[in-house]
Protein backbone atom coordinates (compact mmCIF):
# COMPACT_ATOMS: atom_id res chain seq x y z
CA UNK A 1 0.00 0.00 0.00
CA UNK A 2 1.56 3.21 -1.23
CA UNK A 3 1.00 6.26 0.51
CA UNK A 4 0.55 9.69 -1.05
CA UNK A 5 1.26 11.35 2.25
CA UNK A 6 3.38 14.42 2.15
CA UNK A 7 4.31 14.42 6.05
CA UNK A 8 5.16 11.58 8.28
CA UNK A 9 2.37 13.09 10.54
CA UNK A 10 -0.37 12.66 7.40
CA UNK A 11 0.71 9.06 6.58
CA UNK A 12 0.29 8.08 10.38
CA UNK A 13 -2.91 9.73 10.87
CA UNK A 14 -4.21 7.72 7.91
CA UNK A 15 -3.61 4.67 8.99
CA UNK A 16 -6.22 2.54 10.33
CA UNK A 17 -6.14 2.36 14.10
CA UNK A 18 -4.98 -1.08 14.35
CA UNK A 19 -2.26 -0.15 11.93
CA UNK A 20 -1.88 2.80 13.84
CA UNK A 21 -0.87 1.70 17.22
CA UNK A 22 2.15 -0.66 15.71
CA UNK A 23 3.93 2.13 13.24
CA UNK A 24 3.49 4.61 15.89
CA UNK A 25 5.44 2.21 18.38
CA UNK A 26 7.85 1.17 16.04
CA UNK A 27 8.24 4.35 14.82
CA UNK A 28 9.32 5.85 18.27
CA UNK A 29 11.79 2.97 18.55
CA UNK A 30 12.95 3.64 15.42
CA UNK A 31 13.63 7.58 16.35
CA UNK A 32 14.82 6.64 20.00
CA UNK A 33 17.79 4.47 18.72
CA UNK A 34 18.39 6.49 15.26
CA UNK A 35 22.16 8.04 14.69
CA UNK A 36 22.62 11.68 14.67
CA UNK A 37 22.58 12.48 11.41
CA UNK A 38 19.84 10.72 9.72
CA UNK A 39 16.21 12.58 8.39
CA UNK A 40 12.93 11.41 9.16
CA UNK A 41 10.41 12.42 5.86
CA UNK A 42 8.65 10.84 3.32
CA UNK A 43 9.84 9.03 0.11
CA UNK A 44 8.66 6.04 -1.94
CA UNK A 45 5.36 6.24 -0.09
CA UNK A 46 6.43 5.69 3.33
CA UNK A 47 8.43 6.32 6.11
CA UNK A 48 11.87 7.06 5.24
CA UNK A 49 15.27 7.69 8.11
CA UNK A 50 18.10 8.87 5.22
CA UNK A 51 21.23 10.52 4.46
CA UNK A 52 20.42 14.05 3.63
CA UNK A 53 21.30 14.99 0.20
CA UNK A 54 23.63 17.83 1.14
CA UNK A 55 26.01 15.24 2.93
CA UNK A 56 25.55 12.06 0.03
CA UNK A 57 24.13 14.31 -3.02
CA UNK A 58 25.68 11.58 -5.81
CA UNK A 59 22.58 8.67 -5.46
CA UNK A 60 21.88 6.96 -8.18
CA UNK A 61 18.40 8.17 -8.59
CA UNK A 62 19.11 11.66 -6.87
CA UNK A 63 17.09 11.05 -3.67
CA UNK A 64 18.42 10.81 -0.23
CA UNK A 65 20.12 7.38 0.90
CA UNK A 66 17.68 5.43 2.64
CA UNK A 67 18.72 3.93 5.67
CA UNK A 68 16.02 2.57 7.16
CA UNK A 69 11.84 2.94 6.60
CA UNK A 70 8.47 2.12 7.80
CA UNK A 71 5.27 0.88 6.33
CA UNK A 72 2.00 -0.45 6.71
CA UNK A 73 1.70 -3.01 3.60
CA UNK A 74 -1.59 -4.80 2.60
CA UNK A 75 -1.09 -7.68 4.52
CA UNK A 76 1.55 -6.45 6.92
CA UNK A 77 3.68 -3.89 8.06
CA UNK A 78 7.65 -3.79 7.69
CA UNK A 79 10.92 -1.98 8.88
CA UNK A 80 13.30 -1.78 6.10
CA UNK A 81 17.09 -2.03 7.50
CA UNK A 82 19.80 -0.95 4.68
CA UNK A 83 21.97 -0.86 7.69
CA UNK A 84 21.95 -5.26 7.83
CA UNK A 85 21.83 -5.09 3.69
CA UNK A 86 25.12 -3.53 3.84
CA UNK A 87 27.34 -6.02 6.18
CA UNK A 88 26.57 -9.63 6.40
CA UNK A 89 27.94 -9.84 9.75
CA UNK A 90 25.90 -7.62 10.97
CA UNK A 91 22.69 -9.24 9.52
CA UNK A 92 23.93 -12.29 10.89
CA UNK A 93 23.72 -11.19 14.32
CA UNK A 94 20.74 -9.47 13.76
CA UNK A 95 18.87 -12.42 12.48
CA UNK A 96 20.51 -14.44 15.41
CA UNK A 97 19.13 -11.60 18.36
CA UNK A 98 15.49 -11.95 16.61
CA UNK A 99 15.28 -15.74 16.69
CA UNK A 100 16.74 -15.90 20.37
CA UNK A 101 13.44 -13.37 21.19
CA UNK A 102 11.13 -16.80 19.63
CA UNK A 103 9.17 -14.02 17.37
CA UNK A 104 7.88 -15.42 13.93
CA UNK A 105 10.63 -14.33 11.95
CA UNK A 106 9.28 -13.24 8.32
CA UNK A 107 12.25 -11.50 6.78
CA UNK A 108 14.10 -10.28 3.03
CA UNK A 109 17.18 -8.87 2.51
CA UNK A 110 16.61 -6.19 4.16
CA UNK A 111 12.92 -5.71 5.19
CA UNK A 112 11.49 -7.53 8.01
CA UNK A 113 7.68 -8.11 8.17
CA UNK A 114 5.03 -8.25 11.23
CA UNK A 115 1.10 -9.11 10.96
CA UNK A 116 1.16 -8.36 14.89
CA UNK A 117 2.70 -5.86 16.95
CA UNK A 118 3.02 -8.39 19.37
CA UNK A 119 5.54 -10.27 16.37
CA UNK A 120 7.84 -7.10 17.20
CA UNK A 121 11.08 -7.43 18.68
CA UNK A 122 11.55 -3.78 19.60
CA UNK A 123 14.75 -4.19 21.34
CA UNK A 124 16.40 -6.19 18.14
CA UNK A 125 14.96 -3.35 15.91
CA UNK A 126 16.11 -0.72 18.40
CA UNK A 127 19.89 -2.34 18.26
CA UNK A 128 19.75 -2.50 14.50
CA UNK A 129 19.07 0.99 13.65
CA UNK A 130 21.65 2.08 16.00
CA UNK A 131 24.04 0.10 14.64
CA UNK A 132 25.33 1.95 11.86
CA UNK A 133 26.37 5.88 12.08
CA UNK A 134 25.63 7.75 9.30
CA UNK A 135 29.32 8.32 8.35
CA UNK A 136 30.08 4.57 7.98
CA UNK A 137 27.17 4.03 6.07
CA UNK A 138 27.60 7.00 3.58
CA UNK A 139 31.32 5.28 3.51
CA UNK A 140 30.31 1.52 2.61
CA UNK A 141 27.22 3.45 0.11
CA UNK A 142 30.59 5.22 -1.81
CA UNK A 143 32.81 2.60 -1.73
CA UNK A 144 29.98 0.29 -3.45
CA UNK A 145 29.33 2.80 -6.06
CA UNK A 146 33.09 3.48 -6.73
CA UNK A 147 33.16 -0.38 -7.65
CA UNK A 148 30.73 0.14 -10.02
Amino acid sequence: MRSDAKSVDDYVAELPEARHEAITELRATILENLPDGYLESMNFGMITYEVPLEVYPDTYNGKPLMYAALASQKNHFAVYLSGIYQDSDRRDDFLEAYKATGKRLDVGQSCVRFRKLEDVPFDVIGDAIAAVPMEEFVAVAKEFRAKK
